[in-house]
């Protein structure tokens, strides 16, 4: 990067945490610290709650998945407008009415401490872990692509976000997600600019659109039912509405963002806020993907974007077959760049049968690439049986360092860096929350001074900090890190969401009955990801069915008990 890049890069990422430090100065309770005196208006919990899921993780790896995938990704977000109504109808009006620090503290006045703990202790670990792949998601990719030390880069994040979140508590989390957002959302409007402005004179925005539906990268919906199939209306409508419902509904890191508005009005306005912007949010981010395939069909194309992985085959035994690849690539792109003009043309003339033409030619061209991609995958294995082989999550972010003018390049990477610390900022909090609320306070240390719960709130916030990055320094090829997130997500969500769902609409279902159907459910939907080809969207279906199932069940074949009443 250049001196422009690195000041572009260091003023965006010392205003933030700057920012939300001064904003949040004050914070001398517990209540301020992990609630933010209900302070937060309606349009700041709407971007923070976009903020906390939006990670790096979704700037780096949804435009390479709709590059590799199309858009069919977008599918999985059908369901998140229908669950933001959901909860401002049924979950909202109780957690305000409760005055709760956490969503489990509910559980216990429904059902009874063990629950409560189990369904805490569900959440620190899948959140724990998620706080670790956050991390790492940019530290992998731009010490790759940078020539970074990822041990570094790990820590100069993780130290950052630590600082302002420990010293500013909730407040700083919200106020330092207006900036990051405001900050994504320009740089990957450049982004997308950009890539446009860099195509061919006679090539706009819509032309583009109209090569990448020809070439299938338009594939926004998809009918078919299939369990298997990952990504279609029904999953995402059906799952993707199960999970939204419990991630935004009983994720601490969720629930943290709307619990500190100011009344329950503000809260429900900033979770609507969300259900209208995140879908078109994600639509566009997955566009750039697109956008990017059709760039790379009148630009020279990487065969592989891991230019770290490709540099090893350039100083190895190998390197006679990798310049023989890289020649035939070469060739494929000057037949690929006149298809493509081709292809532009007919779509003009609106010429249906050399549409067809060109499409299939292009096609059989992408196969030939993959073919010479497998090739090289295998090479980069046998010069090192350790080389990462999939670069879904290199691609945006190699067409940023090869294309970009210096100053944008710093900026997009700030994009990455401030994606990566809203998520974390709001993971360490409600970590920090549900640690001290649930477990420490509720298990440990009952009765203390507000002062003792601050001071522990702030260790606890840092110890997290610390745990987080200790997870990033050991993940490992996780392929589409977008994916895997999400996946890890479903784990755990279903039956989360299934506790909370007896608790609301199963009055006369007990404490016992529904811990004991959490821990089966929980065992089964790890042995449906571990022994089945199930699609993990369908994970949070199941795990919700399965606690209200056995719930009933169980409690049938055991001596009734009377139910704590809401």
């Amino acid at each position: 990067m250049s001196t422009l890049d690195w000041i572009v890069l260091l003023i965006s990422l010392l205003s933030i945490a700057g920012y939300g430090m001064y904003k949040s100065r004050g914070s001398t309770n517990i209540e301020s610290y992990l609630k933010g005196d209900h302070s937060i208006p309606w349009y700041m919990v709407g971007l923070s709650i976009m903020a906390t899921q939006a990670s790096a993780i979704t700037f780096l790896s949804a435009p390479g998945q709709a590059y590799t995938d199309g858009m069919r990704f977008v599918q999985y977000y059908f369901g998140l407008p229908i669950a933001m109504v959901v909860l401002c109808i049924f979950f909202l009006p109780i957690y305000h009415r409760l005055n709760i620090y956490t969503a489990y503290e509910f559980l216990e006045s429904r059902f009874d401490q063990k629950t409560r703990v189990f369904t805490s202790l569900l959440f620190l670990t899948q959140r724990g872990l998620a706080s670790g792949l956050t991390l790492y998601a940019p530290s992998l990719i731009l010490s790759a692509l940078l020539g970074w030390n990822i041990y570094y880069t790990n820590l100069f994040i993780g130290s950052i976000v630590i600082t302002y979140t420990v010293f500013g508590g909730s407040k700083a989390v919200s106020y330092t997600h207006l900036q990051q957002m405001t900050i994504i959302f320009i740089g990957m409007f450049l982004a997308g600019f950009m890539i446009v402005k860099m195509l061919p004179d006679d090539i706009g925005f819509t032309d583009a659109i109209k090569i990448g539906g020809k070439l299938g990268k338009m594939n926004v919906i998809d009918t078919h039912f299939d369990l298997n199939n990952k990504y279609n209306i029904w999953s995402g409508l059906i799952g993707g509405f199960f999970l939204a419902l419990s991630y935004f509904g009983t994720d601490q890191s969720q629930v943290s963002r709307y619990i500190s508005a100011k009344d329950l009005r503000q809260s429900r306005l900033g979770l609507i806020m969300n259900g209208i912007i995140k879908v078109p949010m994600q639509f566009f981010i997955l566009l750039i993907g697109v956008l990017l395939f059709v760039f790379y069909q009148f630009k020279p194309a990487p065969i592989f974007f891991n230019n770290t992985e490709t540099s090893k085959l350039e100083n190895s035994i190998y390197k006679g077959e990798w310049d023989q690849i890289k020649t035939e690539s070469n060739v494929l792109f000057e037949q690929r760049k006149q298809y493509a003009l081709a292809l532009n043309q007919s779509i003009k003339t609106n010429n249906e049968a050399q549409i067809e033409l060109n499409a299939e030619a292009l096609k059989q061209n992408q196969k030939q690439v993959t073919v010479l991609r497998e090739r090289s995958t295998k090479l980069m294995v046998k010069n090192d049986p350790k080389a990462e082989t999939n670069d879904t999550n290199y691609i945006f972010l190699r067409y940023v360092i090869d294309y970009l003018p210096h100053g944008l390049i710093g900026l997009l990477i700030a994009v990455i860096f401030a994606a990566s610390m809203q998520s974390k900022s709001a993971e360490l909090n409600s970590l920090a929350s549900c640690t001290i609320i649930d477990i420490y306070k509720r298990s440990f240390k009952k009765e203390a001074s507000d002062a003792h719960y601050l001071k522990a709130s702030k260790i606890t916030t840092a110890l997290w900090g610390c745990y987080a990055i200790f997870v990033a320094m050991f993940a490992n090829k996780l392929g589409s890190l977008i994916e895997a997130v999400n996946v890890l997500g479903s784990l755990f969500y279903g039956t989360i969401l299934g506790i909370f769902l007896v608790a609301f609409f199963f009055k006369k279902l007990v404490g016992s009955s529904t811990f004991y159907a959490a821990v089966l459910a929980e065992l089964i939907v790890l042995g449906l990801y571990f022994f089945s080809d199930i699609s993990f969207l369908w994970f949070n279906l199941v795990g919700s069915a399965l606690v209200i199932l056995f719930s009933f069940l169980i409690q049938m074949f055991t001596p009734k008990k009377a139910a704590i009443s809401l």
